[in-house]
């Protein structure tokens, strides 16, 4: 199936090469372009794409104010929005998070994570630059003690465990499947379960619960990884 793909960013330069790079990756199509962010709303709402690549600083509405309002929590039919900017800010990962962007890219990301978050969007799962990750998880880690978080009323289960482990550590759901042997949608439902049973609104949150607890883990370290079970 061919990722439909709609691309908004007020520097025409950008947006051809973003459109370039996206046209050339097999399974992917950019069906529309917009220079600002109200036109990126109405096309999107128009054309239905698969995936949103938004820029961040955008004239009339940016891309913060464009995610939102088509993929954030009032918003009944929510699309998946993929924020890309120059600006390396805190700031902004934690707003395009909260408006409900399903990534968030650096623009030096490279043409292979560029794809693979359009793909990872696409199947409902989120991919966030690497390098903003692990900037956001050291904040937290920094931030000096607090309260435990609240553990879940219904208890994780064996596999949620593997699940949380792999999220925590970075991996995207087609590399969970692989891994623990579960098809995609299984590992989505957990994935699910897990952002209903810890209270998270994404994977970030989810893998902060996980480093709060003292849960730590890397790519290379899933307990109980294996076939059995779903």
């Amino acid at each position: 199936m061919t990722i439909r793909v709609i691309v908004a960013d007020d520097q025409e330069i950008t947006r051809t090469g973003l459109v370039m790079i996206l046209d050339a990756q097999p399974g992917i199509e950019v069906v529309g372009e917009a220079g600002d962010g109200l036109s990126a709303v109405e096309l999107a709402r128009r054309l239905r794409p698969d995936v949103c690549l938004f820029d961040i600083r955008m004239p009339g509405m940016d891309g913060i104010a464009a995610t939102r309002a088509l993929a954030g929590p009032d918003v009944a039919a929510p699309m998946a929005v993929v924020v890309i900017t120059t600006f390396d800010l805190d700031e902004y990962v934690y707003a395009a998070l909260r408006a409900g962007a399903k990534g968030f890219l650096l623009k030096d990301a490279g043409a292979a994570m560029l794809a693979q978050a359009v793909h990872a969007a696409a199947e409902g799962d989120a991919l966030i630059s690497p390098h903003v990750t692990g900037r956001l998880l050291k904040a937290f880690a920094e931030s000096g003690p607090r309260d435990a978080p609240a553990q879940p009323i219904d208890p994780l289960t064996g596999r949620e465990e593997q699940v949380l482990a792999a999220v925590a550590g970075g991996r995207t759901n087609s590399e969970i499947a692989t891994e623990l042997y579960i098809t995609l949608s299984t590992v989505k439902t957990h994935v699910a379960s897990l952002m209903t049973k810890l209270g998270a609104r994404n994977r970030v949150e989810i893998a902060m619960w996980a480093h709060q607890t003292g849960r730590k883990y890397d790519r290379g370290a899933v307990p109980g990884t294996g076939p059995a079970g779903a």
